[in-house]
């Protein structure tokens, strides 16, 4: 089971994707709580306007696809911190996407940010929390990764081979002492959700996404889903037969 966090006063987290969205939402609420918070992203002029004037709030420019930064940052924080007790992989892209326009450069640029990059990533963090004897890894991911749904050629690949990575760090990582947590939201109103041209059930605020994941890593459970008024369909749709599956998607999405 994983290590439940309660109590936030001087954690040491470090989030990456912050600039924005659910990430920038999930910075300030632990500020709030009294964390010590680093803040990752491209855009260091957004970082530094949220960290604004908090003490225990530090902005990290870098590009998460960049390995040799991430070490870099890696090793300040173990420097500064003595440590990190949790990182949050936030970073994210969405292009939709259908069957019948696949773009090659789109595919790559979605694979790379989503799956590859925070993969790359743990390979430089997972033996620095091994080495430290505890710590804990957050990936925000995507009830897009449940099944296959139309705009979501590329895009929902990607979730769901990082919801796949998440759970085979977790068989592997928890018993060592290193708690992994996959975060699944669903509709959130984001400035890569504000491109969609259709009707996002559910849909809630960056801010609501955050308060789910504060109250998810409060708990020993592996999967952190929300809202669970529309993350509860989709999880029985993933028990169904393809049979039934593909002709009631087709109909739900007007596909």
């Amino acid at each position: 089971m994983n290590r439940p966090f309660r109590d936030w006063r001087l954690q040491r987290v470090w989030i990456v994707g912050a600039s924005s969205g659910i990430g920038a939402a999930l910075a300030q609420a632990l500020l709030a709580r009294g964390a010590r918070v680093a803040l990752s992203a491209r855009r260091n002029d957004e970082l530094v306007r949220l960290a604004g004037t908090a003490e225990n709030a530090l902005a990290l420019p870098l590009d998460l696809g960049d390995t040799a930064a991430f070490s870099a940052a890696l090793d300040r924080l173990e420097r500064d911190w003595g440590g990190i007790d949790l990182v949050v992989f936030c970073a994210g892209t969405w292009t939709p996407m259908a069957a019948t326009r696949l773009d090659a450069d789109a595919i790559a640029r979605t694979l790379a940010i989503n799956l590859q990059a925070p993969m790359t990533a743990c390979a430089a963090l997972v033996p620095r929390l091994l080495a430290q004897g505890h710590g804990a890894i957050g990936f925000v991911s995507s009830v897009s990764g449940y099944r296959g749904l139309p705009q979501a050629a590329a895009y929902g690949a990607s979730k769901a081979g990082l919801s796949h990575f998440a759970e085979t760090l977790h068989l592997e990582l928890v018993p060592r002492g290193i708690s992994v947590y996959l975060i699944n939201p669903g509709f959130v109103a984001t400035p890569m959700t504000a491109t969609n041209a259709f009707r996002m059930p559910a849909l809630i605020t960056p801010e609501e996404a955050a308060d789910e994941i504060i109250a998810g890593l409060a708990r020993t459970g592996f999967e952190i889903h929300f809202p669970r008024r529309f993350t509860f369909w989709l999880k029985l749709l993933r028990l169904l037969p393809y049979r039934i599956y593909f002709p009631l998607a087709r109909r739900l999405t007007g596909a």
